[in-house]
């Protein structure tokens, strides 16, 4: 293990076994149409049909299971995902969630998060500081604190994904192709990256952000962190302005160099997952499938893999995906 970075291919056969009979494993898909466009075969990992409609609750659920026996309660702060997975593990496991999310968040991932009963606090992205409150919300009422993507657990959890595409794609026949993964703050990628390197070390991840959100992309072109200033954008659900300090190291050693796409391509993606593989995808959860469909002169090889990382859309946004889909089509 390189560096000082505390997550390695044990930590994330463990959060397996702790997740197996609670996660679902979810499905390796493809479409003849989607291969078509992309002129390769695609794979989409479909973990928008995960609990909680994201792959957040596989971190979520790894956390809250190594939490020490006195914790009283967690805390996480998120956009919506994060939320919602560590809502609904608190609620099966019996334990107090309070959840920080910014009060523009998509009104679906607000109401989803209090229905699994969390308590929400919404703050002002623009003039709040997240970080500042949610340490003391926590020191407060005593709540561990599960952060989105920069928790060792978290990391892990989210690297069983990578175990999963690992057997997966052996059992499709597809040992080596590159892997797109939608990255924020680089914990689905860098557990995923971690599990491949064990699993399947022909398979490389590739990081996908969207147009000027691309923090990651630009890091790794760098080989040193770069931070964007924070804005809302379409694909909220990964809008980060730099990778994490536990996630970089990992992406920096383990991946290629990232992809970025526009939201027009994203949108596009949204209405042909939805056409071709009945899946209901968010901007965010899009992106990696719009680089292969959209970008395949950035991709080497007959086959790719994508993850849909998740489906909690607002209708409006779903419908303007819908309708981009219909008007690209009848160009």
């Amino acid at each position: 293990m390189a560096g000082d970075v505390p997550v390695n291919i044990d930590m994330i056969r463990a959060a397996a076994h702790r997740l197996s009979g609670h996660a679902r494993q979810t499905p390796l898909l493809s479409s003849p149409f989607l291969d078509e466009i992309a002129g390769r075969k695609v794979l989409v990992k479909a973990e928008c049909l995960q609990h909680t409609g994201s792959f957040k609750f596989r971190g979520a659920w790894s956390a809250l299971t190594a939490l020490p026996a006195k914790a009283q309660g967690v805390l996480a702060f998120s956009s919506g995902n994060h939320a919602q997975g560590v809502a609904y593990a608190a609620r099966c496991l019996g334990l107090p969630a309070v959840i920080l999310m910014p009060a523009d968040a998509p009104a679906i991932k607000i109401a989803n998060t209090r229905g699994l009963g969390a308590e929400v606090v919404l703050y002002d992205r623009a003039n709040e500081d997240r970080d500042a409150l949610g340490a003391a919300l926590a020191q407060a009422r005593g709540l561990e604190l599960i952060q989105p993507f920069d928790h060792p657990q978290v990391i892990a959890g989210q690297g069983t994904t990578g175990l999963e595409i690992a057997a997966q794609a052996r059992a499709e026949g597809v040992t080596n192709a590159p892997v797109l993964v939608c990255c924020g703050g680089g914990g689905l990628s860098s557990g995923i990256a971690l599990a491949l390197e064990a699993d399947a070390p022909d398979m490389q991840v590739r990081t996908v952000e969207p147009e000027g959100f691309d923090d990651v992309a630009q890091s790794l072109a760098k080989g040193a962190v770069v931070t964007l200033p924070l804005r809302t954008g379409l694909c909220d659900a990964i809008v980060t302005p730099a990778p994490g300090k536990l996630t970089w190291p990992i992406l920096r050693r383990l991946c290629a160099p990232g992809l970025v796409v526009t939201d027009a391509q994203v949108l596009r993606a949204m209405a042909l997952a939805y056409e071709r593989l009945k899946l209901v995808l968010e901007p965010g959860g899009a992106v990696a499938l719009a680089a292969a469909l959209f970008q395949p002169e950035a991709l080497e090889g007959d086959a790719v893999i994508v993850t849909a990382s998740g489906g909690n859309v607002d209708r409006a946004v779903f419908m303007r995906a819908l309708q981009a889909g219909g008007e690209d089509a009848d160009r």
